[in-house]
């Protein structure tokens, strides 16, 4: 079990930056593989990004990909999630997930998921 805790969120203007943070409890952290999803109102939630147990490796969607960089501090149990030149569409609230049997990172389903955060809400005015 690993509980989740999002924080960084908030207003911002298009253009701008915002890093978003997950902190995990727990020992075990560095065994997760962890993701990035958002969901707008109205929307599915979405994935954003992923990166590997050891950080070595992480994927994005295209929606994202040169924007945003995902990075994980094992040693803080926390997993980060960097995001430039915000627009408008990227505003959601943003979730953190953990999978604890990761065959792969490329997953976009968030049933492939195990824990989830509570979400922090960033909001991009155009």
């Amino acid at each position: 079990q690993v509980q989740l805790v999002e924080s960084g969120g908030g207003l911002v203007q298009a253009g701008g930056s915002l890093r978003l943070s997950c902190t995990a409890s727990g020992r075990t952290f560095s065994s997760y593989a962890m993701g990035w999803f958002r969901q707008a109102p109205g929307k599915e939630r979405e994935f954003v990004a992923s990166i590997s147990r050891s950080g070595g490796s992480t994927y994005y969607s295209d929606s994202v990909k040169g924007r945003f960089t995902i990075s994980r501090d094992n040693a803080k149990n926390t997993v980060y999630l960097q995001m430039n030149s915000l627009k408008p569409e990227d505003t959601a609230v943003y979730y953190c997930a953990a999978d604890a049997f990761p065959l792969t990172i490329e997953v976009h389903d968030p049933s492939e998921y195990d824990f989830w955060g509570q979400g922090t809400q960033v909001t991009v005015s155009s």
